[in-house]
């Protein structure tokens, strides 16, 4: 498997490249430095040689903010040097912004798994550590670190039931592949199961890393907060298309009881926007699509924000909140989305039956009494109305227990590749 891997990487290569180039003329690729990924020419080595350096490779923005607490500690002795390499725009975006100023951090794209890219990357750089986040598994990166007796580190490792079921069927291929790390720390016990069923040694679960995520606020005022105390209000986040009259009949649901209701949807992605208020439009609901430094119109009782990096500023005052990716049944096996930033802003969380990608997480937070499972609109417009009665849900404890968690895992992750690095 691993050589016709090797082989179809060099094949196709060229097709890879021409798609890199697609992207960054449709502007989903830095104009500049899509380079990195794809040209040894480009790889822009520059760096302390009088540091060891330690490499971080996150593919997106959620797996780069669950490390970026880690990595600070990290830094705070001033003894190393830190690559992040990441896949999109975004997480580049959010490296200038919440590391800005921190000494000692370098960012690149992360190059195609290419043999000839990867060791020219690899000499160039010439990591002391290497840390792999979630599930960026890249056989020829993997391959080539092990044999150059650089520490390999799976940091919140994520192995799904349907990818372990394709893993299982290249055993040898996927054994000699995970055993190439010498500790892996998975984000569920599922995945710290899975592994140890691919002989993998040296695995351990101490938590979710997302639990020690940093909030991110806008620093500009939210000036709809003060309308919004006019108001009953809840939210609906990372709702897919599927999930929309489901969202948009809960408010219906509620309003028999609270007239001034406002429903605030923050799709998962924002392209949907006009959609959504066309099937506002359908139910008879006063809909406004709010771009980023827009107030709120009176009268409209369906806000739908179309601005990423807002969610934050409105969970941070909202009582409830329903997270989608949850309702969906087609989605079974790969459902939900991260609940904990809403947990930490001390809001009564509710999704639906499908959750798979986060179920221990909702597990811990509904041991907590933080969320709750719902089936039905009826269901939830009953307990947001409940909701909607009282102050907010979450006692500052409870906040408080959530925060302990997320700092004893950082601490015991800290420890874990502490004992690696010395």
């Amino acid at each position: 498997m691993l050589l016709v891997y090797r082989y179809l990487i060099n094949i196709f290569f060229p097709i890879i490249v021409i798609l890199v180039i697609i992207r960054k003329w449709l502007a989903k690729e830095d104009q500049i430095r899509y380079k990195e990924k794809i040209f040894e020419t480009s790889l822009n080595i520059i760096r302390n040689n009088n540091k060891k350096l330690i490499w971080f490779h996150v593919a997106s923005i959620g797996e780069l903010k669950s490390v970026i607490p880690l990595i600070k500690k990290l830094n705070e002795k001033n003894e190393f040097e830190f690559l992040i390499t990441t896949v999109t725009v975004s997480s580049a975006s959010l490296i200038k912004k919440d590391l800005l100023n921190e000494k000692n951090i370098i960012h690149r794209f992360f190059p195609i798994d290419k043999p000839s890219l990867v060791k020219k990357f690899l000499n160039g750089w010439n990591p002391f550590m290497t840390v792999f986040v979630d599930s960026e598994i890249w056989p020829n990166f993997i391959l080539e670190i092990k044999k150059k007796n650089i520490p390999l580190i799976l940091l919140n490792g994520r192995i799904t039931k349907k990818t372990f079921s394709k893993w299982i069927k290249f055993k040898y291929s996927a054994e000699k592949i995970f055993q190439c790390f010498d500790l892996c720390l998975t984000s569920n016990t599922e995945s710290k199961k899975f592994l140890e069923k691919l002989n993998v040694r040296n695995v351990k679960y101490i938590g979710n890393m997302k639990f020690t995520s940093e909030n991110e606020f806008n620093n500009k005022e939210n000036k709809n907060k003060a309308i919004l105390n006019n108001y009953k209000f809840w939210c609906a986040v990372s709702t897919h298309r599927e999930e929309d009259d489901f969202c948009l009949k809960t408010h219906l649901e509620i309003k028999k009881n609270h007239k001034n209701i406002i429903t605030i949807i923050i799709p998962r992605h924002i392209s949907r926007s006009k959609s959504i208020r066309l099937t506002c439009e359908k139910l008879n609901l006063k809909s406004q699509i709010l771009s980023q430094n827009e107030l709120i119109e009176p009268g409209k009782e369906i806000i739908i924000v179309n601005s990423y990096g807002e969610t934050s500023n409105y969970l941070s005052f909202c009582k409830s909140v329903f997270i989608g990716k949850s309702m969906i049944k087609r989605l079974e096996l790969v459902g939900g989305q991260n609940p904990i930033e809403a947990a930490k802003l001390g809001c009564k969380i509710y999704y639906g039956p499908y959750v798979y990608n986060f179920q221990e997480i909702y597990d811990l937070l509904t041991k907590f009494e933080v969320s709750e499972k719902v089936y039905n609109e009826k269901e939830l417009s009953s307990k947001i109305s409940a909701d909607l009665n009282v102050d907010k849900r979450i006692l500052d404890e409870k906040i408080g227990i959530i925060d302990d968690l997320g700092k004893k895992i950082l601490n015991d992750t800290y420890l874990e590749l502490n004992k690696i690095l010395n």
